[in-house]
């Protein structure tokens, strides 16, 4: 059927084009993902989709092709803690492995999974690596406690391809907005998302109410969803759906955070995190605040 005619609809322009209801952004987005589609037309949709901007139904339907396509992974008890990890660290030190053990020494199983999409970032998969954690070859059952990290590529080829496009047109693509807000689970789950940008918002909201998920939203660091250290910011909650203002936004910005190392590298994030956990360093009080969200929320799912 090809896509074509999707493009001359989301193609306009950002005054002109025209939004994609559900169904219709699931079939076009389900044919990207099975690689039935040129190259010219993946980075028609792409270039396409980041000048309109993604819609929550069109988000929901990209959501609903992945999670038909995608592997899952499953817990033994407690809900698993899905931490989606892409961007990485630029300025300060990727705290999304430390939030992860963290949350692992609450009892929850924790999954982050992610892929390199910037060349010059600190993954967080790298720090977990070097923390003795070895990357998983296949999806599994999670034990409580247990902290796994899978690629993205082991999720969905697709999907991985799709977030490669980034190298060769240099703009992120509704995979970027997808991966974001996917939990490879069977059973119950919760999503940690961050957004960057307010204007996402609205967006996220509406997408997350409208797939009934549990989730957990704030302010992310570089794109990660590790809270910024320095700052308290508003936290959203979601149980199958349902909205629950957890905290508000608190002003302000710490000017230093006792023991958080300047330089961002692999093994000086892991040692920081390993001094952390250890309780040679404290816990920054941004992350113990997010780790009680967390913890609030997944005792909340059945």
């Amino acid at each position: 059927m090809g896509i074509s005619h999707y493009i001359k609809e989301i193609g306009r322009g950002a005054r002109g084009a025209k939004a994609l209801d559900r169904a219709q952004a699931a079939d076009l987005f389900g044919q990207v993902l099975d690689g039935r589609v040129s190259d010219l037309e993946t980075g028609a949709f792409c270039i396409a989709m980041r000048i309109k901007g993604e819609t929550s139904e069109e988000m929901c339907g990209f959501i609903d092709a992945i999670q038909a396509r995608t592997a899952r992974l499953a817990s033994m008890d407690r809900p698993v803690v899905v931490l989606p990890s892409y961007n990485g660290a630029r300025k300060l030190p990727v705290l999304t492995p430390l939030l992860a053990l963290l949350l692992a020494r609450e009892g929850l199983p924790v999954l982050l999974h992610g892929m390199r999409t910037e060349a010059r970032r600190i993954l967080a998969s790298d720090v977990l690596q070097a923390l003795g954690i070895a990357p998983l070859q296949a999806p599994r059952q999670l034990a409580g406690g247990e902290v796994a990290h899978i690629h993205t590529r082991l999720l969905h080829p697709g999907l991985a391809r799709l977030l490669s496009v980034r190298e060769v047109i240099g703009l992120r693509n509704p995979g970027h907005s997808v991966v974001k807000l996917l939990a490879p689970c069977d059973g119950p789950h919760l999503l940690v998302s961050a957004y960057t940008h307010p204007e996402y918002l609205p967006m996220l909201h509406g997408s997350f109410e409208a797939l009934r998920m549990n989730a957990l939203l704030s302010r992310g660091l570089e794109g990660e969803v590790a809270a910024d250290p320095r700052r308290l910011p508003r936290y959203d909650g979601f149980i199958a759906g349902t909205h629950q203002l957890l905290a508000e936004q608190q002003s302000g910005t710490a000017s230093e955070v006792p023991g958080l190392p300047i330089a961002i590298d692999v093994d000086t994030t892991a040692r920081y995190t390993e001094a952390v956990l250890a309780g040679r360093l404290p816990v920054p009080p941004a992350l113990m605040r997010q780790v009680a969200h967390i913890v609030h929320l997944a005792d909340q799912i059945r």
